[in-house]
């Protein structure tokens, strides 16, 4: 039983130190997380309301220190200074009264009844509420309460001072509790500890206390404290004004360069990502441009071999057929060879420059918009022998010549488009500008097709689409019918300075 108990007693504890240690565990996170949520707001506060509270306290505080200070400056002085006054009014009148303090113990009857009747009439006795003449051994030599003279006490911290040289003044209230005299009185009073000195050597032989009914005194002191915590707080106040103005305008001037610094990081940033895409785009179009030219070869060279290719060959054949060497061959049979080689060199030859002028482009560096499109649709109606509308609409001035290829080049190869998929029907060129973009729509009246169905090694419309997009541009095709309208726009700024 006494092992039980024991263990018990090692248990408990060891049970509370490990509750104690949860809860503080659980407390102290609690508590850094909620003070670093209110540093978190506090920190997200404007700073001229962080100054206007912090400022606010500091200058409160501030106020009411140096307020008291003055305050109690201002009361020592107003209160040492009526008591000179009154101290030398009261020398004045008793010191002729007093004997040889140095040689006198006690005061005779004739200097008691003497200091009555000054003291009990005239000024002194509508002030004068009490008044003690103190030896240096704590004897009071005279009072006007009868009661107390030739009694003795321990002298207090303003006797000692008083017989020390100094006088001592101090004001209670009427309300003080701590003082019997007011206490008796009810009224406010102004009680002076006046050193009594020797004329011929200055000594200090006696100290004179007496108790004045301080009314004015009050309602000037009263005047000088109002007065005094009036100048301190306007004063403050004032200085907190300015401070805060000043305050107030370098914290919009600094808001104003965050919010245009937050709006200059998000420009940034904005363009950082556009950079980005960009370049995305650039690595993108250069290989497919690559790509785009190895197929565009390829295709030139099909068409080489499947056209002027092959009737150059045809024409070979036959210059080294028998027809032409035989002897047996009669003039007509030879004129009609001639005649077919003839035929077949030509078209070789046509086709040959009809590769060729697709190639190489006109001299358009010079030429404006309105020109530009005017010289792909004639040259398109030459090659074709179609009709095509062209309509313009406020063109820009100034293009630059990269604009101007890739415009040619969509024109030329979407009306290529048109004639040989829509048969040339209702081919339409429209020029028109929204905003800062030009646009420019090729239409046709076919039958259309879906752009789904286009492969990825097509290379006529991916390659405008590589085109248009590298300069900024965009690209649609439409084809849901009827007719097949495609579009580009580019914008105006971009390629006037490209």
């Amino acid at each position: 039983m006494a092992l039980t108990g024991r263990l018990g007693a090692l248990v408990l504890p060891t049970r509370l130190r490990s509750t104690s240690s949860c809860f503080v565990e659980r407390v102290t996170p609690r508590f850094l997380l909620r003070a670093n949520d209110l540093i978190k707001r506090w920190n997200a506060q404007p700073l001229a309301k962080q100054f206007l509270l912090i400022g606010g306290i500091v200058a409160m505080s501030a106020m009411l220190v140096v307020g008291a200070f003055v305050t109690s400056l201002i009361e020592g002085a107003v209160t040492r200074n009526s008591a000179a006054t009154t101290a030398l009014y009261v020398d004045s009148v008793i010191a002729p009264l007093l004997p040889d303090m140095q040689t006198t113990q006690v005061l005779d009857d004739t200097v008691a009844r003497a200091l009555d009747e000054t003291l009990g009439q005239g000024a002194l006795g509508n002030r004068l509420l009490a008044f003690r003449l103190w030896r240096s051994d704590g004897t009071i030599l005279y009072s006007n309460e009868e009661n107390m003279v030739g009694q003795r006490f321990e002298l207090g911290d303003e006797l000692r001072t008083a017989f020390g040289g100094e006088m001592v003044a101090q004001f209670k209230p009427a309300d003080d509790a701590a003082d019997e005299t007011n206490q008796r009185a009810g009224k406010p009073l102004l009680e002076i500890y006046n050193p009594v000195l020797q004329p011929w050597s200055g000594q200090v032989v006696a100290v004179s206390e007496f108790h004045e009914i301080a009314h004015d005194f009050e309602t000037s002191l009263s005047q000088a404290r109002f007065l005094t915590w009036l100048a301190v707080a306007g004063f403050t106040l004032a200085f907190f004004i300015m401070l805060s103005a000043i305050v107030m305008r370098g914290s919009r001037t600094i808001e104003k360069q965050r919010h245009a610094l937050r709006q200059r990081v998000d420009e940034l940033s904005a363009l950082l990502s556009q950079n980005e895409a960009l370049r995305g785009r650039l690595q993108h179009a250069s290989q497919r441009a690559t790509a785009l030219n190895e197929n565009m070869l390829r295709r030139l060279g099909a068409d080489l071999h499947d056209g002027p290719a092959q009737l150059v060959a045809f024409a070979s054949l036959r210059l080294d057929s028998n027809a032409l060497v035989s002897a047996s061959t009669s003039a007509a049979v030879r004129e009609r060879e001639i005649t077919a080689i003839k035929a077949s060199l030509d078209e070789a030859m046509h086709e040959i420059r009809t590769i060729c002028s697709g190639l190489v482009l006109p001299q358009i560096e010079m030429a404006s918009l309105p020109e530009l499109l005017e010289r792909v649709v004639r040259a398109h109606e030459q090659r074709t022998g179609s009709t095509v509308e062209l309509l313009l609409s406020d063109p820009p001035e100034r293009l630059s010549p990269s604009a101007k290829i890739c415009i040619y080049r969509f024109v030329q190869e979407t009306l290529n488009n048109a004639y040989r998929h829509g048969g040339g029907v209702g081919q339409r060129v429209a020029q028109s500008t929204e905003g800062n973009r030009v646009c420019i729509a090729v239409a046709d009246g076919g039958t259309g097709f879906d752009p789904k169905n286009i492969r990825p090694t097509s290379l006529g419309l991916a390659g405008l689409r590589e085109r248009i997009e590298s300069l900024g541009g965009t690209f649609e095709v439409d084809g849901a019918g009827p007719g097949t309208i495609a579009r580009m726009s580019l914008g105006i700024e971009e390629i006037g300075q490209a």
